[in-house]
């Protein structure tokens, strides 16, 4: 072999060996960025430090079985801290990372970002928060409630609260206790307008942020007022703060219902434990506890690495809602590369892959919605727990209530 024969060999090889590893780096880059956001810091976060560790457990072990076909999933995370401003900061980035789908964390932030959503393709879920008209999807296309709307879980309450106080609310006493802030006022228009048509008597209770002193309202609320049922709408440290007041007071926590945000094992917890709440009343639009496969996957997979579950698990209510969050992420990534036959998907693909979301199996662990282009939220579904026994105990089936009235809110919204 002469040398000029030996050199075009070794410049074929090394062709060869460069297009090789070319080829291993594109495999190793077929992924599908999620941009997250979470609150570790900051006002709420007793939801952060859980949800975000669930959604990236739940990434990982889907990521353990292969991806969806082929591609891996790549979720950053970013602390937003509950502030708009890092939140666009984030968002900024991000986008610019190459994401093609958003997990967003806060109603202002959420709101602060819709904008941009819309101008740049970019759908983003916002499950238990955000903006309760974002469920038509014909007027908000990029924003996914993909869970029960403040607005449903408003409906939801005034349900069970009537059911509780024997199906007739002419001439009972409601208090609606909320957090002093956007989030917190959002469901009053729904109970407002169902005061009218069930007859009740209705008071709101403001509770000024940060939220953890509400003695005042609390005495005004028990003593005075002594309404039939309690609604409560709070976040942070206001929950448990509430249910302190509700109990020193001698107001009785089985006339009490939480909305989905003050409704956690957290919250039980630093109100002084499962005693203390006990009769308390909470909405969830995700299961609680444990007894749900995909938990017990996750068990495995962590005991396959040696390790035991992480105690962010020991927080069913949030872990829980990080995974249906994720689930629902990773189904509309699956009917996203149906839709463009395994190529890398857009932002756009993603939205059309959401919206052709029938159903999320995770053994009962998520309500049976369905979403599509014009359901954004996916029927408003929610179950209603009781804090007995020392845990939380399921009190109803998956249900909705007054969807002619949410609805119509819905299309009426400005």
């Amino acid at each position: 072999m002469t040398r000029r024969t030996g050199s075009m060999l070794a410049v074929v090889a090394g062709v060869a060996l460069a297009m090789s590893l070319a080829g291993t780096a594109v495999a190793q880059d077929k992924t599908l960025m999620i941009g997250v956001q979470c609150d570790r810091t900051g006002a709420t976060q007793i939801v952060g430090t859980v949800l975000c560790p669930a959604m990236q457990d739940y990434y990982r072990l889907v990521n353990s079985k292969g991806g969806i076909d082929g591609y891996k999933i790549n979720a950053p995370e970013i602390d937003n801290g509950y502030k708009v401003p890092d939140a666009v900061e984030a968002y900024q980035r991000q986008k610019q990372e190459g994401a093609i789908l958003m997990t967003l964390y806060g109603t202002p932030q959420t709101v602060a970002l819709n904008q941009r959503l819309e101008e740049d393709h970019i759908p983003t879920t916002s499950p238990g928060f955000g903006i309760s008209a974002a469920a038509d999807g014909t007027r908000y296309p990029y924003l996914f409630p993909i869970a029960a709307t403040y607005w449903s879980q408003g409906a939801a309450a005034v349900q069970f609260v009537k059911d509780k106080l024997g199906g007739d609310l002419h001439g009972k006493k409601i208090a609606y206790v909320y957090y002093d802030n956007p989030a917190g006022k959002e469901p009053i228009a729904i109970i407002e307008a169902l005061q009218k048509t069930e007859g009740f008597d209705l008071r709101t209770f403001a509770v000024p942020p940060p939220g953890v002193e509400m003695g005042a309202q609390a005495l005004d609320i028990t003593q005075r007022y002594k309404p039939d049922f309690i609604i409560d709408h709070l976040f942070g440290r206001s929950p448990s703060v509430s249910i302190k007041e509700y109990k020193r007071l001698g107001y009785p926590l089985s006339k009490v219902i939480g909305l989905v945000w003050a409704s956690a094992e957290a919250d039980i917890l630093a109100a002084g434990g499962w005693g203390v709440a006990e009769g308390y009343h909470t909405i969830q639009f995700a299961g609680a506890g444990d007894d749900y496969p995909v938990r017990q996957e996750i068990k495995a997979m962590y005991k396959q690495d040696g390790k035991d579950p992480p105690k962010e698990m020991d927080d069913t209510v949030v872990y829980n809602r990080g995974l249906l969050q994720a689930a629902v992420h990773v189904e509309a990534l699956k009917n996203a590369l149906k839709i463009t036959g395994g190529k890398p998907p857009t932002g756009e693909d993603v939205k059309k892959g959401f919206e052709a979301i029938r159903d999320v199996n995770l053994g009962g662990l998520v309500p049976p919605f369905q979403i599509t282009s014009t359901d954004h939220e996916g029927g408003g579904w929610v179950q209603i727990f009781q804090v007995k026994g020392g845990k939380f105990v399921k009190e109803t089936e998956w249900m909705q209530a007054y969807r002619d009235v949410v609805q119509a809110a819905v299309k009426a919204a400005e």
